[in-house]
């Protein structure tokens, strides 16, 4: 008798056990499943809430060009048969074309920096198999150095105060986040923008470390207008 209140005892003791670990299991299956369906909750707002936000960027943007290109009408129209109208246009125009405002057209050079697709393991600095935003600012004041009249990055214009900053694995020009490859865009006499294929060139040394970097001459490059705001907080005009 005492022998089977002890077999009882521990198949009792067993089932307990069991229970209580079941109840365990599905106390924390449950609270995953909750983190889960409560983390996928809140990506899918974000997501929802990104694409209304670049909704209404676009939307603007339409708007924005839109009244720009109303502007342009009207002052063509008031400029007819005004000489002294008709000249101060062109300089806006020109001004325009300077500042970065305006998207402009002609020859140059399409230069396209890629990441290394040499393993990184068999590198002494993985490192060096990235293009950095030292390595795009360098190309850039080449071209600056050798003519270029409008330069653009993944379509981002370059103006006066644009910057290029290295931002974990991507670039910052103007604002926006751009990623490798970098198509850089020149316009400027294509037999002088072509000297960074120098020998001992920045090209040259970048292909050294397995870099990608290819230069490509054309008659007719396309480079979109600036669609920030430029403001002056500083420099004043001088009368």
């Amino acid at each position: 008798m005492t022998a089977n209140k002890r077999v009882i005892s521990i198949v009792l003791g067993i089932m307990c056990f069991a229970l209580t670990a079941g109840i365990c299991i599905q106390v924390r299956t449950t609270s995953q499943t909750d983190s889960t369906v409560s983390q996928n909750y809140e990506e899918n707002n974000l997501r929802a809430e990104v694409l209304r936000a670049k909704e209404r960027y676009d939307n603007k943007l339409k708007d924005l060009e839109s009244a720009e290109t109303e502007l342009e009408k009207q002052r063509q129209d008031s400029t007819q048969n005004n000489e002294d109208l008709e000249t101060k246009e062109g300089q806006i125009v020109q001004g325009n074309k300077v500042l970065g405002l305006a998207e402009v057209t002609g020859p140059g050079v399409i230069v396209t920096l890629s990441d290394s697709k040499q393993d990184s393991s068999t590198a002494l600095n993985p490192s060096d198999l990235i293009v950095h935003d030292g390595d795009v600012l360098s190309v850039i004041n080449e071209l600056k150095n050798a003519g270029a009249e409008a330069i653009s990055i993944n379509d981002q214009r370059l103006v006066p105060t644009s910057g290029i900053a290295c931002v974990g694995n991507v670039i910052e020009i103007n604002g926006e986040k751009v990623g490798a490859p970098f198509i850089i865009k020149a316009i400027g006499l294509p037999e002088q923008l072509a000297a960074l294929e120098r020998p001992g060139g920045y090209l040259e040394r970048l292909r050294s470390y397995s870099i990608g970097a290819v230069l490509e001459k054309s008659n007719n490059i396309t480079i979109p207008k600036y669609n920030g705001v430029i403001t002056y907080k500083y420099a004043k005009t001088v009368e």
